[in-house]
């Protein structure tokens, strides 16, 4: 860690391939550093594709450093603020991290308060900042306070082995599980997730693009995501998407599952988690994640039961932003 405080200047910048790259290999080196990915995928996929959708804000180091021929320009942070959809029209979701050598120098706090600047210089009527700090990691929790923001919301990961044994479970009558039939099945899904996440405050508003940007990642297979269809017309009402995760270890994801509402209470999501789940035991995955809201307490109940612990923690944190204007 530097000895003396870090100077950086913070910038709004397009995401240019080198620029792109270096917020890639800055979200490693978070990851690496606290064991838990600084930056979500939906953050990752639109830096990879250099998405001009969010804004996005770097801390580049002043003067000498490391990371170039004198270390100036070196980026050791990074920040995107993304609008909020729906219902969330009126707020910006952020999402921010540092270099691991360059933290308690007040980096995040200098993005943090550009983030601050853009909305209240941008936005003509008051509006909602949000933050998620992945992990809930104390600093975290001290910047946010400092800054005036409250805890809003909680996510939980949980986690399970893949030797706990999984329950019997039937396929409720009239319904039958398949794969996922890349092209063939995108629309039809699109229009099923929406039903079955009306009031969730991102998957909600997945698209057809946004589909097909993670059917191009390393990690999509159809042979893991299973769609559930009535046998008598071929309507899709319900799904269980699962992903597989490389690093920093391997393992299993329950990614999304989903139902259309006539088919909860039926069992059709218990037997599809239990499907997705078998198809991750039976790659060899150790252990099997997912990420459920803290006040689903049906979802995390059923999660529970099939051996799912919580592991850790990602907290957003909320303020209220006044124009200047205003």
């Amino acid at each position: 860690m530097p000895a003396s405080r870090t100077e950086v200047a913070v910038t709004q910048e397009s995401l240019t391939p080198d620029t792109a790259a270096a917020v890639l290999a800055l979200a490693v080196l978070g990851e690496d550093a606290d064991g838990i990915a600084p930056l979500s995928e939906q953050v990752l996929l639109r830096v990879r594709h250099a998405s001009t959708r969010p804004t996005h804000l770097v801390a580049r180091l002043r003067g000498a450093g490391a990371g170039t021929a004198d270390g100036a320009g070196a980026l050791v942070g990074y920040l995107v603020l993304q609008p909020g959809g729906g219902e969330r029209a009126a707020e910006l979701v952020a999402e921010l991290v540092v270099h691991p050598a360059h933290r308690r120098h007040g980096i995040g706090r200098a993005l943090l308060g550009a983030a601050l600047d853009v909305v209240s210089a941008n936005e003509r009527r008051g509006t909602t900042l949000k933050i998620w700090a992945h992990g809930d990691r104390p600093e975290a929790a001290a910047l946010a306070e400092h800054l005036g923001f409250v805890r809003d919301r909680i996510l939980l990961q949980m986690r399970r082995p893949t030797s706990t044994p999984l329950p019997d479970v039937s396929v409720p009558d009239g319904v039958r599980i398949r794969t996922f039939r890349p092209g063939a099945d995108d629309d039809a899904w699109v229009v099923l997730n929406a039903r079955a996440f009306a009031d969730h405050p991102e998957q909600a508003y997945v698209t057809v693009e946004d589909l097909r940007e993670r059917q191009q990642e390393s990690w999509f297979d159809p042979a893991g995501f299973f769609l559930a269809e009535r046998v008598e017309d071929d309507r899709l009402v319900g799904f269980h998407w699962t992903k597989v995760h490389e690093r920093p270890a391997p393992a299993g994801e329950v990614y999304v599952v989903g139902l259309h509402p006539d088919a909860q209470g039926t069992g059709l999501g218990l037997a599809l988690t239990v499907t997705g789940l078998a198809h991750l035991a039976a790659l060899g995955l150790p252990i099997v994640l997912l990420y459920a809201d803290e006040t689903n307490a049906g979802a995390v109940r059923m999660y529970e039961r099939l051996g799912f612990r919580t592991h850790h923690t990602d907290v957003e944190y909320a303020r209220r932003v006044v124009d200047r204007a205003g």
